[in-house]
This record gives C-alpha cells, sequence and structure tokens, in this order.
C-alpha cells in the first residue's frame, strides 16, 4: 500500500522517507475496443515504430468499408455454388469422370492452400468452389485435368505463396504483411471472382452469340482469354506489390511520381513492376499452354493483366487513398478491368 504513494509524498518528513517506486501501467491489450485504445497499445511497442501505427489505420478503415468485403462474396460465391451444382449433374450424367475429377483435385486444391496457411479455412473453400467452376467451364473430351484452368489457378497460387514469404520480416515493420492464418474469403473472391463470373455457362453464352465476336466462332476455347486475363492481373498485383515491398527501393506515387512510404495506396516502384509483368506472363503462359489458346491468348491474356495491375494502382492512389474503397473492391474492380480489356483486344483481333 504504502508503495503506491504519488512520488512526491514519498520524501514528506513524518511520512515514509524511502525511494519512490515507479508503478509502470499495465501493458494495454492489443486487442482493444476504441480505435484510440487499439492505437496506444500498439505503439507502446517502439520496435515496431510507424509499421504499427500504419497497420491499426488500415484496419481502422477496413472496418468501416466491410460492406464492400460483403458484397463481393454476395455476388460471386452463390452464382459459383449454383453452377457447381448445375455442372457437376450434367457431367455425372455425361462424363462421370469429369465430375470427380474435378471435384477431387479442388477439394485437394483446398487442403493445400489451409495446409500451407495460404488461406484461412473460409478462405481455402471459396478458393475449391471457384478452382471447380473454372475447371468444369474449361473441360473438354477427351478430359485431361491439366488440360483445363486447373493449370493457371495452381500457377498462380504458387507465385503468390512465394512471392507473400519472401522479405516477410521487412513487410511486418512496415505494417504491410499479410495475415499469417492466409486470405480469407473475401480477398479469395475478389482476386478470383470475376474469372469464375465470366466463365459461367451464362457469360459464355452470351459472348459466344454477340455478333461483334463472331470470328471466334471456330475458336471458342479464345473465349477463355478474358478469364484469364483476370487470373493474370490478380498474380500481377499479388507479386508486384509483395516483391515491390521486399526487394523494392523507395516507390512512387502512380499519379504524381512523387516518393511515398512503401505499402502506401497507388504506389509503384520498378521491381514490384517488373515483377508483377513477369506474373501476368507467366499465368498467361500456362493458360494457354494448357487450353491450347495459342500465342493469340497468351498476348491478350498478358495484355489484360498488365492493364489491370497498372488500373489497381490507380484506383489505390485515388479511391483507396480517400476511402471511398476497400482493398477486396480494388481487386474485384481491377481484375475486371483485366477482363474488359481482353475483351476489348478480342473483338479488334483478326
Amino acid at each position: 500500500m504504502h508503495e503506491r504513494l504519488p512520488c512526491f509524498l514519498a520524501g514528506i518528513p513524518g511520512l515514509w522517507n524511502r525511494p519512490c517506486k515507479v508503478i509502470q501501467p499495465p501493458t494495454l491489450a492489443p486487442k482493444c475496443k476504441t480505435p484510440i485504445l487499439r492505437l496506444a497499445a500498439l505503439t507502446q511497442d517502439d520496435s515496431k515504430g510507424h509499421g504499427v501505427i500504419r497497420q491499426a489505420a488500415r484496419y481502422d478503415k477496413a472496418m468501416k468499408l466491410v460492406w464492400q468485403s460483403k458484397l463481393v462474396m454476395l455476388l460471386v460465391l452463390p452464382i459459383a455454388a449454383a453452377d457447381i451444382v448445375l455442372q457437376i449433374h450434367w457431367w455425372l450424367v455425361n462424363a462421370p469422370q469429369v465430375a470427380i475429377w474435378t471435384v477431387g483435385l479442388s477439394l485437394l486444391f483446398a487442403l493445400v492452400a489451409g495446409k500451407a496457411q495460404s488461406a484461412t479455412p473460409a478462405g481455402a473453400v471459396a478458393g475449391a468452389a471457384i478452382t471447380a467452376m473454372l475447371m468444369f467451364s474449361s473441360s473438354k473430351l477427351p478430359y485431361a485435368p491439366w488440360q483445363t484452368a486447373l493449370a493457371p489457378i495452381l500457377t498462380l497460387l504458387v507465385m503468390t505463396s512465394l512471392a507473400t514469404r519472401i522479405g516477410q520480416g521487412r513487410k511486418e515493420r512496415l505494417g504491410t504483411a499479410e495475415d499469417r492464418r492466409g486470405r480469407r474469403a473475401s480477398q479469395v473472391a475478389a482476386n478470383l471472382g470475376v474469372a469464375a463470373l465470366l466463365c459461367s455457362d451464362l457469360v459464355q453464352s452470351w459472348l459466344a452469340d454477340n455478333s461483334w465476336l463472331s470470328h471466334l466462332a471456330f475458336t471458342p476455347a479464345l473465349l477463355f482469354s478474358v478469364s484469364l486475363a483476370a487470373l493474370a492481373e490478380a498474380a500481377a498485383d499479388t507479386v508486384s506489390s509483395e516483391l515491390g515491398q521486399a526487394l523494392g527501393g523507395q516507390p512512387r506515387m502512380i499519379t504524381t511520381l512523387r516518393l511515398v512510404a512503401p505499402g502506401t495506396d497507388g504506389a509503384i516502384s520498378l521491381t514490384g513492376t517488373l515483377a508483377g509483368v513477369a506474373a501476368a506472363g507467366i499465368v498467361a503462359l500456362a493458360g494457354s499452354l494448357a487450353l491450347s489458346g495459342g500465342f493469340t491468348m497468351f498476348w491478350i491474356a498478358s495484355a489484360g493483366g498488365v492493364f489491370g495491375l497498372f488500373f489497381d494502382s490507380l484506383l489505390g492512389a485515388t479511391l483507396e487513398r480517400r476511402s471511398w474503397l476497400n482493398n477486396d473492391a480494388v481487386n474485384f474492380l481491377s481484375t475486371a478491368s483485366a477482363a474488359a480489356f481482353a475483351l476489348g483486344l478480342l473483338a479488334i483481333h483478326r
């Protein structure tokens, strides 16, 4: 009890003439309910510096725009689930081996992603559903699993997982590291959802019936270039961001070219950009080889992926920095822009 006296009372004659023991304030838990207390708790560890402050600010902004992540999931996952049910029924009747291989490999994909902590359990389930949808849409007889969309999806998974792990310590200090539990279902839907939606029977039928794509009547596989461009952009965005923060120098804002801190929305670096362009090309190459799309599919998907990469940075520098869009919405719109650009190239390609 005596030691809890304030310091100015400890030396008063007649009280306790003993050195005052400084009482350290209790450490606040990082998961405080209010943003102010949470930020105070995080900033007690000076070794983390401004990266932790930036991470707390990003968390608070994400909570305000979480409805956008839910909207992305609502747009993608119910359609994917319905499409899978219909596809399984059709293939079980006409070619059971396709349904068995597709469902089995998609579930294996989910298990591997979860085991490698590339995705949360919900994220792994969402990834399995989208993988199955893409595989069904790209299946043909005679059937071979490696001649489906499984090839570009696995390529994307391996590259993004490796890129996320490179320079993990530096990214944690900057406050830009991904959650160690892996990607959430909303992140999976935001990155892969556009590719899945575009390969649905409804959209594919609409594309095939359009007069401005009539020249593709004898090469229907080229229609998958649109979905492949969305996958290429998803890989390019993740790889450029992760490697740019881990290996790149001081990035610049895409709109003003001014030097900014690593991890800033809309920032680009030469290292990250080159890595993103390469990632888009690798995914496009994997898809074009697996689907026998040739050089046309490769360059259209690559161009769409690179276009979406820069569009992503532009959205980050404008709408995301103003807290009008969250990261899931930016990723969804960026993959959509890649697909739209590829669709335009398909329309004018002869």
